[in-house]
């Protein structure tokens, strides 16, 4: 995971979105263990309460378990639950204000569709 913490964005933020990356990419699998909060807040010298803040976001999402004397685990289904949960922060980040500004330039939605797929050519 790669971390820049000169963001604006909240350190514990970035910490859950980089497990969640990490998920997503099969670098962390369904039922394997997650590196422990200490790990997390050595190898990023990071404050531990802070390690702790991003994953327990994980925790309360459904997307890592704590099992007791052993550790963290991703949860069975975190791929699935992680893919429904960024296609609606995409549409909400960007198709929504994509449309919006579409429609205050007059752009036809088959004018977008054929820039999007323009877009995808490589």
């Amino acid at each position: 995971m790669n971390m820049n913490f000169n963001e604006e964005r909240p350190i514990f933020i970035q910490i859950a979105e980089g497990i969640e990356d990490a998920i997503l990419s099969g670098a962390f699998k369904e039922e394997s263990q997650i590196p422990s909060i200490t790990e997390f807040s050595v190898n990023y010298r990071i404050n531990p309460a802070t390690a702790l803040k991003g994953i327990n976001i994980l925790v309360e999402e459904g997307i890592i378990y704590k099992k007791r004397g052993v550790g963290m685990f991703v949860a069975d289904g975190a791929v699935k639950q992680l893919k429904g949960k960024r296609k609606e922060q995409f549409f909400d980040n960007y198709i929504k204000n994509l449309v919006e500004e579409a429609m205050r330039l007059g752009i036809s939605k088959d004018e977008v569709i054929t820039l999007l797929e323009r877009g995808f050519v490589k």
